[in-house]
């Protein structure tokens, strides 16, 4: 597994689900990357999202939950992209993910920063509180407006899942789009079928 770094596919700026998905794909090559390998990786995702303080270090255990949940909203946002069923343990996975831990924030108070949210949990809960929002994210795209925005890359081998923001999107990304457009245009050329 390679840990590339890509630039986010649509939707996983304002969706921690789905960059949580898009942290392992298929690429051409074949190439595996994996955002999620060492529990390093793991730790530095979620600081970069504001999801755990910046002292936080995971361990190979709550690396090994996260790929978890990770796996549980490929299999939910791949059905909701395909026009199918959800596993009953996908479903199951990310309803114990929304309960391990509260997700809820409080209000504080100080005379020097003023109102600011914070996050009241033991430090040892941490991987389950950044899990808890997430899911709580992955609860909102599955039941909101966008759901029927969510698409899988159109560029084999890519994997990716992304939000369709334009009818005639079909890549996760300007570079998987002119793969596609690069490949129809040698095949004309040397007229042969190509695969999307």
């Amino acid at each position: 597994m390679s840990s590339i770094p890509l630039p986010e596919a649509p939707g996983a700026s304002e969706h921690p689900a789905l960059a949580l998905a898009d942290t392992r794909v298929s690429l051409p090559g074949p190439v595996q990357v994996d955002g999620l390998d060492s529990p390093e990786a793991a730790t530095a995702w979620l600081r970069e999202r504001g999801l755990v303080p910046p002292e936080t270090a995971l361990l190979a255990y709550c690396q090994n939950q996260l790929t978890g949940l990770r796996e549980t909203l490929r299999q939910l946002l791949e059905a909701q992209a395909d026009g199918r069923t959800p596993s009953t343990q996908a479903m199951e996975s990310l309803n114990r993910a929304l309960t391990a831990a509260p997700a809820a924030e409080t209000l504080s108070y100080s005379p020097s920063q003023g109102f600011e949210r914070v996050v009241e949990h033991p430090l040892t809960r941490q991987v389950e509180f950044a899990m808890a929002r997430i899911a709580e994210d992955a609860l909102e795209l599955l039941t909101g407006e966008e759901a029927s925005l969510i698409a899988r890359c159109d560029a084999s081998p890519c994997d990716r899942l992304y939000l369709r923001t334009h009818a005639r999107r079909h890549w996760c990304s300007t570079r998987c789009g002119d793969r596609v457009r690069a490949a129809r245009a040698y095949a004309r050329k040397h007229g042969r079928a190509v695969e999307a």
